[in-house]
C-alpha cells in the first residue's frame, strides 16, 4: 500500500503515549527550552554588575522577591528605623542630661531610659496623636529629629504600599487563569495540512482582545560543544482573538513553513519547542498580560482533533471545560505536509496559476509585433 494513502479512522478518546524521551537513547533527557509554566531553565553565571544593576532598579528587585523575602525585608524596614530613632532620642536625653536630673524641664517628657526611648519612636512612626511621651519645645535638635522620622515614615509606607499592590497586581498572577492546551494536534483543514492549539480564559471577566504568536526555538549543538539557538516566526491565521469563548489557534503547514518537511515518524527524532504566547490587555486593571508555554516534538499529536467543547443554549453560550485538553483521532494523512503535496494532482487554481506567466509572454509578444507592424507602416509612410 501506497504510504501516501495510509489514513487512520478511528473515532474515539485516545491517550498519548508519546514520552519526552521518544527517539532518543536510553537514559539521555532532553532540557526544553521553555517549560509549560513559561519560565526557562537558565542560570547566569558572572552577569556584569552584579547586584549594582538590581540595585539601581531596586523597585522592579523587591517586586520580583519572593513573599517571605519581602515581607521579611518590610518588617525589618520598619524595626531597624526604630531602634535608629530610639538610638538618636536616647542620645539626645543623655547629653541634654535627662537620665540623671529629673527635675529638668526634658526634651522628650517620660524618656528616661532607652526603652521609654524605643516605645516614643515607634509611636511617633506609627500614630500623629502622644500621650505619656511627648515632644517638648527645649530641644531643637529633637524636634529636627522627629520631622526626619515623620518624613522617613512616609516613605517607608509609601514604599510597602506600592510594593505590595504591584506584586499583587503581578502580570504573572493574570496570566495563571489564561491556559494553553496541553498538546498540540496536527489534522487536514480545507484539504491542508494544519498545526492546531487551544487558548482559554478561566475567567468571568473575559479579555475583549489579544494577540497570539508562535516561535519554533531550535537549539543546535555543534561538534565543537558551541550551542546555538535559532529562532522561526511561525504565521498564524487570525492572530487577533476575542477570548470570550475558547479559541483554536491554527497554523498551516504549506511552503514556507518550519515544519512544512516533518511527518509523524520524522517529528519524533527532532529536537525543536514551539514556544506559543498570547498578549492582551486585563479589562479589570488595564496591565498588559502574557501568557506562554511550549510544545515539544512529543505534545504534538499527529492526525487528532479537540474535542468540541462549545454549545449553544438558549441564552447563553455553555463551555465545558472539561473537554479543554481532550482529543480525538480524525482521518489524516499519515505523510508530512511536503509528500502530500508531491503526490497531490494538480488542481484548476494551480493550473490556472502555472499558465498566468504564459498568458502575460503571449501578451507581451503581441504588443512586441504590433509595436513592429506600426514602426514598419511608419517607415514605409515616409
Amino acid at each position: 500500500m501506497d504510504q501516501q494513502q495510509c489514513i487512520i479512522d478511528t473515532h474515539h478518546i485516545t491517550t498519548h503515549t508519546m514520552g519526552r524521551d521518544l527517539g532518543r537513547g536510553k537514559g539521555e533527557k532532553r532540557l526544553c527550552y521553555m517549560r509549560k509554566d513559561g519560565s526557562c531553565p537558565v542560570v547566569f553565571h558572572h552577569a556584569p554588575g552584579q547586584w549594582s544593576f538590581f540595585l539601581a532598579d531596586i523597585f522592579t528587585t523587591l517586586v520580583e522577591l519572593r513573599w517571605r523575602v519581602m515581607l521579611l525585608i518590610f518588617c525589618l524596614s520598619y524595626i531597624l528605623s526604630w531602634l535608629f530613632f530610639s538610638l538618636l532620642y536616647f542620645l539626645i536625653a543623655y547629653v541634654h542630661k535627662d537620665l540623671e536630673d529629673h527635675d529638668t524641664a526634658p526634651c522628650v517628657e517620660n524618656v528616661r531610659s532607652f526603652t521609654s526611648a524605643f516605645l516614643y519612636s515607634m509611636s511617633t512612626q506609627t500614630t500623629i496623636g502622644y500621650g505619656f511621651r511627648v515632644m517638648t519645645e527645649n530641644c531643637m535638635v529633637a524636634i529636627v529629629v522627629v520631622t526626619i522620622q515623620a518624613l522617613m515614615s512616609c516613605f517607608i509606607n509609601t514604599v510597602v504600599i506600592g510594593i505590595t499592590v504591584a506584586k499583587m497586581a503581578c502580570a504573572s498572577k493574570r496570566a495563571q487563569t489564561v491556559g494553553f492546551s496541553s498538546c498540540a494536534v496536527v489534522n487536514a483543514r480545507d484539504g491542508a495540512l494544519c498545526l492546531v492549539w487551544r487558548i482559554a480564559d478561566f475567567r468571568r471577566n473575559h479579555i475583549l482582545e489579544g494577540t497570539a504568536r508562535a516561535q519554533l526555538v531550535r537549539p543546535t549543538k555543534h561538534p565543537s560543544g558551541r550551542i546555538s539557538v535559532t529562532y522561526q516566526d511561525l504565521d498564524i491565521q487570525s492572530r487577533h482573538l476575542i477570548l470570550a469563548t475558547p479559541a483554536s489557534i491554527v497554523h498551516k503547514l504549506e511552503p514556507g513553513s518550519p515544519l512544512y518537511s516533518l511527518g509523524p515518524d520524522s517529528l519524533t527524532e527532532e529536537n525543536f519547542d514551539l514556544v506559543v504566547s498570547f498578549t492582551y490587555t486585563g479589562d479589570s486593571t488595564g496591565i498588559l498580560h502574557q501568557t506562554r508555554t511550549s510544545y515539544t516534538p512529543a505534545d504534538i499529536r499527529w492526525g487528532q482533533r479537540f474535542q468540541d467543547m462549545v454549545q449553544v443554549g438558549r441564552r447563553h453560550y455553555k463551555v465545558d471545560y472539561a473537554l479543554f485538553h481532550q482529543t480525538t483521532w480524525v482521518q489524516t494523512p499519515m505523510v508530512s505536509a511536503q509528500e502530500g503535496d508531491r503526490g497531490r494532482p494538480p488542481t484548476t487554481e494551480s493550473i490556472v496559476q502555472s499558465q498566468q506567466p504564459l498568458v502575460r509572454s503571449s501578451r507581451k509578444f503581441r504588443r512586441s509585433l504590433a509595436d513592429v507592424s506600426e514602426e514598419v507602416v511608419q517607415e514605409a509612410w515616409l
